[in-house]
C-alpha cells in the first residue's frame, strides 16, 4: 500500500479530496476516520442552510468524487483501494441529509451509516462488485446512506 501512495503526491488536488484531506491514508477504519469527519462539516452545511444545502453539496461532491476517485485509482492502479474514502462523506452526508441537526441523532446515524457501509446490502453490494470507475465507487456508499437515514428518520419520534 505504501508503494501506491507513494505514487500520488500529497498535495495532488485529486488526492486530497479522494482521501478527503488525509483521513483516508489513517492506519485503521479509514472509512469510519471520514465519516467521522464528515458530521461537523454536515452540521456546519445544515446550520448554514438546511437539509437543501446539504443535499447540494452531497449532489457536488457526488460528481467531484467520481473525478477524483478517478484519478486516485489511476495513480495508484488499484479498484476502489481504501484510502478513497471521499464516498462515505457523501453516504454520511445523505444519511444526515433528512434528519434534525440533534447530536444523539448524528450519533445513530454515524453508526448506521458504518454498519451499512460494511454490510453492503442489496444493491449496494451488487454495485460494489459490477459497476466499476468512480462511479461505482460513490454510488455503493449512497445506498448505503440512503438506507442509514430512512432507518434514522423511521426511529427519530422515538428518541428522547
Amino acid at each position: 500500500m505504501a508503494e501506491q501512495r507513494a505514487r500520488v503526491r500529497p498535495t495532488d488536488p485529486a488526492a486530497l479530496l479522494a482521501t478527503w484531506f488525509g483521513s483516508g491514508l489513517l492506519p485503521v477504519a479509514p472509512g469510519s476516520w471520514a465519516s467521522l469527519a464528515a458530521l461537523p462539516c454536515a452540521a456546519l452545511l445544515v446550520w448554514l442552510g438546511g437539509a437543501l444545502l446539504l443535499l447540494a453539496a452531497g449532489a457536488a461532491l457526488f460528481v467531484i468524487g467520481m473525478w477524483a476517485a478517478d484519478a486516485y485509482m489511476n495513480a495508484v492502479q488499484v479498484h476502489d483501494p481504501p484510502a478513497i474514502v471521499i464516498d462515505e462523506v457523501v453516504g454520511q452526508w445523505l444519511t444526515l441529509a433528512l434528519l434534525p441537526l440533534d447530536p444523539l441523532v448524528y450519533a445513530l446515524g454515524f453508526v448506521l451509516f458504518r454498519v451499512l457501509d460494511v454490510l453492503k446490502p442489496w444493491p449496494a453490494n451488487f454495485i460494489d462488485r459490477a459497476v466499476t470507475g468512480g462511479f461505482g465507487v460513490m454510488l455503493d456508499d449512497l445506498v448505503a446512506g440512503a438506507y442509514a437515514g430512512g432507518a434514522v428518520w423511521l426511529v427519530v419520534p422515538w428518541l428522547p
